[in-house]
């Protein structure tokens, strides 16, 4: 019979506590703290996501409950209502910012060997940004219309394994384009994104950087053609292939160079949709699958929705709502390097996340608790339910 750590207990030993440890004194985060710190805050609260409580009270009436567990799950000192609110309120965001891009980083050395297709072997990735409705009343800073108010998450998304390798979070107002500027481009790389992130002179500086991007083109700017390529397909669905330059003035001083225009027909359904990029060595194909992979990022934002806590939020300053979000992508990754390290690459994170949510408390092994004989669980059919990794 396996006596060893509690499930809560394993997964959290997959955290590199290192580096969290130099993260929280390079903040002060445990600075005349006695009986609660980061780490306890941290656990509860990645408790609270992985059972999918849903209040503070809701997270410290399930650990108190276990009293006597709690040390062997890591949390140590009084686990209560006031310490954990009060920690969420106080202690500086960017302590879980920067842990979670530690994680981060380490889910993508795991998927480094995943690449986005034969053709393509440098990193692509995905751009979008969804908005989370707050009330205005709990959350008057975050003032977004007359009646409601609402912050925004931006993402750059990494395909195809679905690693969020960079994420802000904003006003509501804050304009989408505007997060191309905080981005670190790398050479080689493509960035792949809605027509909402059309602007020249931010596209320029992605060409300028050596990287690629592909989005759609607006039906309000005015483009010239050069010329057109020599089909490097047969497929009959590219429309047109054309080397273009921006016609007002203005536009080109901002993309002082040629773009590729492609016209395209999606087989499925007979829309006709017309794509901008810089790349011109890539089949045109290939410029439309990268654009259609970029829905993977509006299942990301589904998915976390639905399945993590940052929708209804446990705190109404700004510290505890980037706190709370922070930790739920923290999980989220945690989540993906699980499913690396075990091989569970035949689950979905929504099976893993699932599993772990019944069993925090069982003295069973990890591994065991996935690959048992007697385990046996069965594809999600269900077209309803939003399920990434299994694209």
């Amino acid at each position: 019979m396996y006596s060893g750590q509690i499930i809560f207990a394993q997964v959290m030993d997959n955290i590199p506590y290192k580096p969290f440890t130099r993260i929280v004194e390079k903040y002060n985060g445990d600075y005349k703290c006695q009986h609660f710190s980061c780490k306890s805050q941290f656990y509860c609260m990645a408790f609270g996501q992985l059972t999918n409580r849903n209040s503070l009270r809701d997270i410290v009436a399930c650990l108190r409950a276990n009293q006597n567990k709690l040390h062997h799950m890591g949390i140590r000192g009084g686990v209560s209502l006031n310490n954990l609110s009060n920690a969420n309120m106080n202690r500086d965001w960017r302590i879980y910012a920067e842990f979670a891009q530690v994680l981060i980083n380490t889910a993508r050395k795991l998927h480094a060997d995943e690449k986005f297709s034969e053709e393509i072997s440098e990193p692509v990735y995905a751009l979008d940004s969804t908005t989370i409705s707050l009330s205005l009343s709990l959350f008057p800073w975050a003032e977004f219309r007359e009646s409601r108010g609402a912050i925004k998450l931006h993402t750059l998304l990494e395909l195809p394994n679905s690693i969020p390798t960079f994420i802000d979070i904003t006003a509501a107002k804050h304009h989408d384009v505007n997060f191309l500027d905080r981005l670190i481009l790398e050479p080689g790389a493509f960035y792949v994104m809605d027509m909402g992130y059309m602007d020249f002179a931010r596209l320029y500086r992605i060409t300028t950087s050596g990287a690629f991007f592909v989005t759609r083109l607006k039906r309000n700017i005015r483009l010239k053609r050069r010329y057109s390529l020599p089909r490097n397909s047969p497929s009959p669905d590219v429309l047109s292939d054309q080397v273009v330059f921006a016609e007002k003035e203005d536009s080109y001083s901002k993309y002082p160079s040629v773009l590729r225009r492609v016209r395209y027909r999606d087989p499925e359904d007979g829309d006709v949709y017309v794509f901008l990029s810089n790349n011109f060595d890539l089949p045109a194909t290939t410029i439309a699958s990268l654009y259609k992979a970029r829905w993977q990022v509006e299942l990301f934002f589904k998915w976390i929705k639905q399945h993590l806590r940052i929708k209804a939020f446990f705190g109404h300053n700004l510290n505890a709502v980037k706190t709370q979000v922070w930790i739920a992508v923290s999980v989220y990754v945690l989540v993906a390097i699980l499913r690396k390290r075990l091989q569970l690459e035949r689950l979905s994170l929504y099976n893993i996340l699932q599993v772990l949510s019944v069993s925090p408390f069982c003295y069973d092994d990890l591994q065991q608790l996935f690959t048992d004989g007697e385990f046996q669980l069965a594809n999600n059919n269900n077209p309803n339910q939003m399920s990434l990794f299994d694209l």
